[in-house]
């Protein structure tokens, strides 16, 4: 077996704000895995929810579903305020997640060394993945790497506003019915509070090359 020519799967959650998404991208450039997060379909979907200006149901959300691309999720429009709030209220309902399901599950079929970022990745997409990572951090510094993004959508925000906004958000997503938030049994904890974007990179690499090793001794 080639150095480059293995399969390795990992599943990425973790509280908003906690890191989750640079670390995967981190891991993903480092060790050329296919990368996708759950959170830009969604995303997607809202996008196109709003662009057609229709009131959306199951057979609207599997037309879409099955006509998504992977060069259509990189699009800026996937970031407006409406776009977010709209994601964040369909990623709730089941058959919206079920639509998404065969997407990803077509991802990591097409890829040997896939790295998937989302809420149910680790208990329904890939629960038998070679490694589970779970990200979380303090709250007061998760508001201070928010608060500079939020200042450019509304000036008179404070700090005190996007802590409460963010304890808000992880209180919906732990209790919420479908896919709820949750450190499952396997996962490695990664704590960031204390750590810059270099020191994660180390941290990282470090839990990577011990779970490849794990699987396939030194390759």
């Amino acid at each position: 077996m080639k150095k480059n020519n293995f399969s390795f799967s990992i599943a990425v959650d973790g509280s908003s704000a906690s890191g989750k998404t640079t670390g995967s991208k981190i891991i993903a450039k480092k060790f050329k895995f296919k990368f996708l997060s759950s959170g830009k379909l969604y995303r997607y979907l809202a996008f196109r929810i709003l662009k057609n200006k229709k009131k959306y149901n199951s057979k609207f959300i599997n037309k879409i579903a099955k006509n998504i691309k992977l060069t259509k999720l990189n699009s800026n429009n996937l970031y407006n305020p409406k776009v977010t709030a709209l994601s964040s209220i369909i990623a709730k309902k089941k058959y919206v997640r079920a639509s998404l399901r065969k997407f990803q599950l077509d991802f990591i079929k097409k890829n040997k060394k896939i790295l998937l970022e989302g809420r149910d990745i680790q208990s329904k997409i890939m629960p038998n993945a070679d490694l589970k990572l779970f990200f979380k951090c303090s709250y007061k510094k998760k508001a201070k790497r928010r608060f500079k993004e939020f200042k450019k959508l509304n000036k008179k925000i404070t700090l005190k506003d996007v802590e409460k906004a963010l304890k808000k958000r992880d209180f919906m997503d732990k209790n919420r019915r479908e896919s709820p938030l949750l450190f499952v049994k396997g996962a490695v904890l990664v704590d960031t509070t204390k750590i810059n974007k270099k020191q994660m990179e180390v941290k990282l690499s470090k839990l990577v090359k011990k779970a490849i090793i794990k699987k396939y001794g030194n390759l």
